[in-house]
């Protein structure tokens, strides 16, 4: 059962590897004949109609080519984005080398199911969560990061408050936060610093800034130094202030996290449960929760319970996460 699927594994990589060949082979073989179309055209061996109908067939062949080529960059675009994703994590790891971990950890999921003579349906299953936990482990770290930032970003607002009042301009005080902070503040300051000191204003640097860390007080800090360079006042007031109410949300934050305590636990316990029961069942009596995959009846049900899981999880996180 195991070579059957590695068969199919490296039949279906063997089958797309072919395909990207023989686009590529086509759109080159396309225009080498276009160019030979052309010369035949100006010595004469062939005519201006034979030419139309050739610029015909590339048109319509370049049409078709289009749309995957704008697949291709759209997919391409958005695999851009990850590396904002990778500099919020703060992630050491390349991104290519991310992909071949990914890569990596379904392999390996591929062959503890094929070690342990798992059911052919549950090795799609083991890919998934075998990939998936890498982009766990980054989702994660970037939660982490994004916390901790929350956390410290009081503190560096004050700094940059009484460096404002002891006479200095507001990059001595973003230099103020490097200097006196621990990481992640100190690093995303560190940056919006040395971009302003390499000529770009300090408005679009506390904008990048957010960018990589997209947190609502920091937004409330970066629309009050545009706001504070274009119409004046005092922006160590401002500061204060927006120290202030973030403090006072951390309260209130952590109030609502111990009144939904006990929601979020349910949440788990309900979404873990049917796994485990399943896994449980599957250890006393394979034949039993096998009729759930080779029974059309028993992939309805599958398919039915996976939806219903979802929506109850997203249900529960509207339940218990209160915006404050």
């Amino acid at each position: 059962m195991s070579n059957d699927v590695l068969l199919i594994m490296g039949a279906a990589f063997v089958g797309m590897v072919a395909l990207v060949m023989g686009v590529a082979a086509a759109l080159r073989n396309l225009t080498e004949r276009t160019t030979e179309d052309r010369l035949q055209v100006l010595t004469g061996k062939k005519s201006d109609d034979d030419e139309a109908v050739g610029i015909m067939k590339e048109e319509v062949i370049r049409d078709g080519a289009a749309g995957l080529t704008n697949a291709v960059a759209s997919f391409f675009q958005r695999l851009g984005n990850m590396k904002v994703l990778f500099e919020q994590a703060d992630c050491p790891i390349r991104i290519e080398t991310f992909f071949a971990i990914s890569v990596g950890c379904v392999l390996i999921f591929l062959a503890i199911a094929a070690a342990t003579y798992a059911p052919v349906p549950l090795f799609p299953v083991a890919a998934l969560f075998g990939g998936s936990l890498p982009w766990f482990w980054l989702l994660w770290r970037r939660k982490r990061r994004f916390k901790k930032f929350a956390n410290q970003l009081p503190d560096a607002l004050e700094l940059i408050a009484r460096a404002l009042r002891s006479g200095h301009s507001l990059a001595s005080g973003l230099h103020v936060v490097v200097d006196e902070m621990p990481s992640p503040v100190s690093e995303e300051f560190g940056a919006a610093y040395e971009e302003q000191n390499l000529g770009v204003p300090i408005d679009q640097a506390l904008k990048n800034m957010l960018t990589r860390m997209p947190n609502l007080d920091l937004k409330f800090f970066v629309t009050a130094v545009v706001i504070q360079r274009q119409a004046g006042g005092d922006l160590a007031e401002i500061l204060d202030k927006i120290g202030y109410i973030i403090r006072e949300r951390f309260k209130i934050i952590g109030q609502v996290q111990a009144l939904t305590g006990e929601g979020r636990i349910s949440g788990v316990v309900l979404m873990g449960l049917p796994i485990v029961l399943f896994f449980a069942v599957y250890h006393l009596n394979p034949q039993y929760v096998m009729l759930l995959f080779t029974e059309e009846l028993g992939r309805k049900m599958i398919a039915a319970a996976v939806v219903l899981q979802i929506l109850g999880a997203v249900s529960i996180k509207k339940i218990v996460n209160i915006k404050v």
